[in-house]
């Protein structure tokens, strides 16, 4: 008999149904989550339906608000409040608008572990499998249901295995790496898919690289990517979790619907032009064109390592004059360690502005947000028209986008 992959083997021990491509099976859900975006709406599907009933189980139940915080306009702030009153009255615990982006709380708080199910109103909640977890974001019905019973149903996607050829060198970096695979993939290379990554450059990303991987799996039209758990990942899951837990590997003999390799050897520094994140050239094909504002932040390069890399860069120096810079850190620990170890400081000595902890640049109403002839460097995971505002975003790694803002003109990092 044929092994299995990854995403195979965690709903299989989820499930009692037997688990291949293809197949619904009904699969238990060890966290549920809903987020500020869509959570009023899993409230009010869970009073339609369920009434006054409790949630299955309180403690493995959560909201998180992460992406107008703290409340910008009317709707979020009600919306937010309408969560916050029903989360009191199950029971529930809620990592309220100073926490940070919800899957990054997931996996600091231990929340998140490799071979968990976890499911949320997060479209990028797919980010999990950095840790080797199975993320997935859902409609708000799917969720109420979720809140109630503790399960849902899915249909088992087939796995591609996407082989990295060659290692990453400086100045190119872990997002750099992510543009390519999305150049060779495109916006639907992964469509319906799961993903699995493989190769020296892979085993090599820290914790915040193998995040930026995985966050852009749905701009590749894939369900979840996942990266098989170092010895140094599983550490981090441990002592967060407080408790010993495996990670899940793919059997030597799982088969895959296809294998792709995306080769680095010679990879240089990569920017996505708008007006969509697959739309990759190398950046010295865009050099010298001129920009009015850099974003640093998101759930794809929101870490403190992506911050710590533009403030080795940027310090004691100051951004262009006519550049706008501002910075969204992804949590609230990602914050506290920047304020520790200098970065904070250096970054705003630079001249950048810096935001409370949140998603940033990806709702409207937050930081990052582009008016119209407005053109703006990102480290976010998307660039469609209207998604930051009425300007042009380029997506590009940490270092691009801080050469970016002290030359006020898009450039090679160096």
């Amino acid at each position: 008999m044929p092994g299995q992959t990854i995403i195979e083997k965690i709903i299989q021990t989820h499930s009692d149904e037997t688990v291949a491509p293809g197949r619904i099976v009904w699969m238990e859900l060890d966290v549920r989550t809903a987020r500020d975006f869509a959570g009023a709406n899993v409230v009010q599907n869970f009073r339609t339906h369920y009434s006054n009933s409790p949630v299955a189980d309180a403690s493995k139940t959560f909201f998180t608000f992460d992406c107008v915080v703290p409340a910008k306009t009317i709707p979020y702030a009600n919306n937010q409040h309408i969560c916050r009153r029903w989360a009191r009255e199950q029971g529930i615990k809620v990592y309220d608008v100073d926490a940070g982006i919800g899957s990054h709380v997931a996996i600091e708080e231990g929340l998140a572990y490799p071979g968990c199910t976890f499911v949320g109103t997060d479209s990028h909640l797919n980010i999990l499998g950095a840790i080797g977890a199975f993320g997935q974001g859902m409609g708000d019905q799917d969720i109420a249901f979720g809140f109630k019973t503790g399960k849902t149903w899915f249909e088992v996607p087939p796995t591609m295995k996407v082989m990295i050829e060659g290692d990453l060198r400086p100045p190119c970096t872990a997002r750099d790496l992510t543009l390519a695979v999305l150049r060779e993939l495109g916006s639907s290379g992964a469509l319906g898919r799961a993903v699995e990554f493989y190769g020296s450059a892979i085993e090599d990303l820290d914790l915040s690289g193998r995040i930026t991987l995985a966050s852009q799996i749905t701009e590749m039209g894939g369900i979840i990517g996942f990266i098989p758990p170092s010895e140094e990942v599983l550490a981090f899951c441990r002592e967060r979790a407080g408790r010993g837990m495996p990670g899940v590997y793919a059997d030597p003999n799982a088969e895959y619907c296809e294998v792709v390799e995306v080769d680095i050897t010679d990879l240089e520094p990569l920017i996505a032009c708008p007006p969509n994140p697959a739309n990759v050239k190398p950046v010295r094909e865009l050099a010298g064109t001129r920009i009015d504002s850099v974003f640093l932040g998101s759930c794809t390069n929101g870490r403190f390592e992506d911050f710590a890399a533009v403030a080795e860069v940027v310090e004691g120096k100051r951004i262009a004059p006519w550049v706008m810079a501002s910075v969204v850190p992804a949590t609230r620990k990602v914050y506290a360690r920047m304020l520790q170890e200098g970065v904070l400081q250096a970054l705003f000595e630079a001249g950048f502005i810096i935001s409370n902890p949140g998603c940033g640049g990806c709702a409207s109403g937050q930081i990052g947000m582009t008016g119209q002839g407005q053109v703006q460097v990102s480290t976010s995971n998307r660039n469609f028209r209207g998604k930051q505002g009425a300007g042009d975003t380029y997506l590009a790694s940490p270092l691009t986008a801080a050469w970016a803002a002290l030359r006020g003109e898009i450039t090679v990092p160096q």
